[in-house]
């Protein structure tokens, strides 16, 4: 059957998956801004900081003082608006943009769930999530029973992708053939009951867990997708999901990653969802006000909407090769590494120690990071190129303006990679002061000594 791509954006379907996912995205998010309150981790980790490392392109995002809470107030309100489908439109384009400037502050807190959450927000402004079970619909009077199928579709592709390319990562040397780095990381895990010091030592398991993991991040869209395998796969999702959770300090990822699987469901599972959470709500409000149920959804402006989302899906699926352009090791320079669905996939330990020197007077004395840097921080940068740069320039800065003439500054520097010893990681000739981030290869980290195949 030739696909009909007419014929495919005409057809229409049951609302319900996407008002569902709509209140599952509201309600997480909200709840990831309240657990990130609670937690104090606004202060330690954007006002605490003496200096905070900035994406390139990106560098006027800074915290924003005391206001940096009122940005997660703003964030976690419109959050909930998402949730409830009030001022719908307005509401998501606000948590997409406080939500993104959060993620951008500080490339510290990088991670890949919370870039999956800036762009499946940006991908949910341009979808009617509110057409129904939302208070739009009822200040408005008006439901929709059906939206346009791709609209649905839009979110599943997403997801999708995220999977698909978190598999073909781990198709590479170290993860499938040697079991790296989980067979650093599982055997820590000694204190879980019961398979601590059992499972969690044995070193097939570790091979198990690379193999199974990449097969499932491969295979379970698929799987999702199919009917017959739907049920099944929604409970290889909870498993690996809650498991890996309990294995691994990677917060609210787990969780929106099940919430996300149940767009792949059939409407009438989310009907009774709705229908469930519509007698709740009737034993708080009783809403006499009549709602006029319409067929079909209005998309206003479809063709724009159609092209803006079809260049934003060939972003999602180009942009992860980038990695191709640059002629060294990717986990070594980590060039093209971020922003690409690779997940957990190398165990890094490094150590900098930066020289400044007069280059006239040739005096010079070493820095003590942690004057600087919070621990998080130093780590972080201890091994990853771009860090060790903006540091050098924030080194540099900071004493030509304590009076220091004459600036260079050079690190020293060895990394260690998935269980090898470590290496010379930058040329500590070069001085760094005088180099520029660009999207050029970095020359002045020094070659990996060994080789990872694969993708």
């Amino acid at each position: 059957m030739i696909f009909n791509l007419k014929t495919y954006l005409s057809k229409n379907y049951s609302a319900s998956p996407l008002i569902i996912f709509r209140i599952g995205f509201g309600l997480m998010m909200l709840y990831s801004i309240i657990r990130f309150w609670s937690k104090d981790w606004i202060y330690t980790l954007y006002l605490q900081p003496k200096f905070h490392f900035t994406y390139y392109g990106f560098e006027w995002v800074k915290p924003l003082g005391n206001l940096t809470y009122l940005l997660f107030f703003i964030c976690g309100l419109s959050a909930l608006f998402v949730a409830l489908g009030f001022k719908y439109r307005v509401a998501i384009i606000t948590f997409f943009l406080s939500f993104t400037y959060i993620e951008l502050m500080d490339k510290t807190t990088y991670l890949n769930h919370y870039y999956f959450i800036s762009i499946l927000s940006f991908l949910l402004i341009f979808l009617p999530a509110n057409s129904s079970f939302s208070i739009d619909s009822y200040l408005k009077k008006k439901t929709y029973r059906l939206v346009p199928k791709w609209s649905i579709d839009a979110v599943k592709l997403l997801v999708s992708i995220v999977y698909v390319y978190a598999g073909l990562t781990k198709i590479n040397s170290d993860w499938l053939f040697k079991a790296m780095p989980l067979k650093i990381w599982l055997p820590s895990k000694y204190d879980l009951p019961f398979i601590g010091e059992t499972l969690m030592q044995q070193n097939w398991f570790h091979y198990a867990m690379s193999w199974s993991g990449m097969i499932y991040d491969l295979t379970i869209p698929f799987l999702l997708l199919y009917k017959k395998t739907r049920w099944f796969a929604f409970g290889l999702v909870v498993f690996f999901h809650v498991f890996t959770g309990i294995l691994f300090p990677i917060g609210m990822f787990p969780y929106v990653m099940i919430v996300s699987s149940l767009i792949f469901f059939e409407s009438g599972f989310h009907h009774k969802i709705i229908l469930f959470l519509k007698r709740i709500l009737s034993y708080f409000f009783k809403l006499k006000q009549k709602i006029e149920v319409k067929e079909i959804y209005n998309f206003k402006h479809q063709k724009i909407t159609i092209i803006v989302l079809s260049l934003f899906f060939i972003v999602q699926l180009v942009f992860p090769f980038r990695y191709a352009l640059y002629p060294n090791e990717l986990f070594w320079t980590e060039e093209g590494y971020r922003f690409s669905w690779r997940v957990m996939l190398m165990e890094k330990m490094g150590y900098a120690n930066f020289k400044i020197t007069d280059s006239k007077t040739g005096n010079f004395f070493y820095v003590d990071n942690q004057d600087f840097l919070t621990p998080l921080q130093e780590k972080q940068m201890s091994f990853q190129p771009d860090f060790i740069l903006e540091y050098a320039h924030f080194l540099g800065d900071h004493f030509k303006s304590n009076g220091h003439e004459n600036i260079q500054v050079f690190v020293e520097s060895y990394v260690a990679l998935n269980g090898r010893l470590s290496q010379p990681f930058i040329n500590k000739n070069i001085d760094l002061y005088q180099q520029k981030e660009t999207f050029n290869p970095k020359e002045w980290i020094l070659p990996f000594n060994d080789e990872i195949k694969g993708f």
